[in-house]
């Protein structure tokens, strides 16, 4: 989750992601929006991809990036059990910058 973080730390990034959420698209048709050179966006592409938080595809000579709301949705939760709102409000806390581990039955039980 912190390479997510770390991603999301980024104002061009989250604006990448903003594009994604409305329809897949090309590096090329990413890069329009921005006043940057391609290269930049393909670095911000990449740590995006890195993260999990966009997934590529090959369709044809074009590379399509597209949205994936898996880890979205686990820093989401993350958020949501931090302030008490999320489905699992009684988590106990794990090492600093890890998700929170629901309570087992069992102590020895591990996750």
């Amino acid at each position: 989750m912190n390479e997510s973080f770390k991603a999301l730390a980024d104002p061009t990034r989250r604006q990448i992601i903003r594009l994604l959420r409305e329809k897949d698209r090309t590096a090329g048709e990413i890069a329009d929006y921005f006043q940057m050179t391609k290269p930049s966006i393909s670095h911000h592409l990449s740590a995006l991809k890195h993260a999990g938080l966009v997934q590529d595809e090959r369709k044809g000579q074009f590379i399509v990036y597209s949205l994936d709301t898996t880890v979205l949705e686990e820093v989401l939760g993350w958020f949501l059990e931090l302030t008490g709102a999320g489905k699992n409000s009684e988590a106990e806390p794990t090492a600093a910058g890890d998700p929170p581990r629901r309570k087992l039955q069992s102590d020895k039980e591990e996750l």
